[in-house]
């Protein structure tokens, strides 16, 4: 990988804010919706000018799905990425699959933002310690993201369009991943993880389809874009026992970023009934970038597709919680 600069678009803050110089939400969404902007003129400009390409650094076993997918409640197409684990095409084997947000930032420097995840190379170390999985990236919507990836309707941010956007994953495009590759499609073996927005859709992707996923990574979540309304919607959500959760986020990300984290993380371990697998963490000296999520993947990995713990007694790994 390619060692640029961290920077991120990802959430309508700055993440070098502390209580004492913390701006207004709206300026930090503006701040943040502007970068985009220019990013995405940028790349509009550069396809007609003069290659200027970063070279790519994404390793043999990731492609790209062609032609792009339709997401049919919001009639936009998209670009797919899929990571085949080392020894796929000879092994035989089924395997889990993650399905992530940002496909553009998971594998390759040359479509990333400001750097990508190193999904391909923390993946290939894992297999060597029997941690194998397919990953599904599904590139983000350039100034859609924000729409794509809230559930909760903000009149600040305009439409939620994670509704749609859950059930392409579910509806579309997991059917087709399945249909293609040597999957194991089951929920125990199928998780959902992103950053910033995309810690937003996984954390609603898990409770709205608990009979699909069974394991989310939630990194730096923007809970603060959904409001009080993502605590309600959660309590009358419940998880299912054999669920694993991954929260982190970094301590320097700001009071808006970490008091709503903390708030949903005890919400989370206050709910009545079975309790899912669950980690939680604020890492000090991290900010809101690709460099920390970088480093927490790996983690997450290791966490949500650990070999699950036997079944208590008086009940069933998968039950639903009363």
């Amino acid at each position: 990988m390619r060692s640029r600069p961290e920077a991120s678009y990802h959430l309508p803050l700055l993440h070098k804010a502390t209580r004492r110089t913390m701006l207004p939400a709206t300026v930090r969404f503006l701040v943040a919706a502007l970068a985009l902007l220019a990013s995405t003129l940028a790349g509009r400009a550069l396809a007609t000018d003069e290659p200027q390409a970063r070279p790519g650094t994404a390793g043999s076993g990731v492609h790209v799905i062609e032609p792009p997918m339709r997401i049919p409640g919001l009639d936009r197409m998209r670009t797919v990425r899929i990571y085949l684990p080392p020894g796929y095409a000879a092994s035989g084997k089924h395997y889990p699959v993650l399905y992530m947000h940002d496909g553009q930032n998971l594998f390759d420097d040359a479509t990333s933002y400001a750097g990508e995840w190193g999904v391909d190379e923390s993946l290939d170390a894992l297999a060597k310690d029997g941690i194998e999985l397919i990953v599904v990236g599904i590139d983000h919507g350039g100034d859609k993201r924000l729409n794509e990836l809230n559930a909760w309707p903000n009149p600040r941010f305009g439409a939620a369009e994670n509704a749609a956007y859950t059930d392409f994953i579910v509806e579309t495009l997991k059917p087709w991943v399945d249909d293609h590759y040597r999957t194991r499609p089951g929920r125990e073996d199928t998780g959902i993880l992103g950053s910033s927005m995309g810690g937003l859709a996984s954390h609603y992707a898990i409770h709205q389809y608990p009979q699909v996923f069974s394991r989310a990574g939630i990194f730096s979540p923007a809970y603060w874009v959904a409001g009080d309304a993502v605590f309600d919607w959660t309590a009358a959500h419940r998880l299912r026992r054999d669920s694993r959760l991954y929260f982190a986020a970094g301590g320097k990300e700001g009071n808006d970023m970490t008091g709503p984290f903390e708030r949903m993380v005890a919400q989370v371990r206050a709910a009545p009934g079975p309790q899912p697998a669950l980690h939680a963490g604020i890492v000090a000296p991290a900010e809101h970038n690709e460099r920390f999520w970088r480093e927490e993947f790996p983690k997450a990995v290791r966490f949500l597709y650990a070999p699950a713990p036997p079944a208590r007694e008086g009940g069933r790994a998968g039950d639903p919680a009363p």
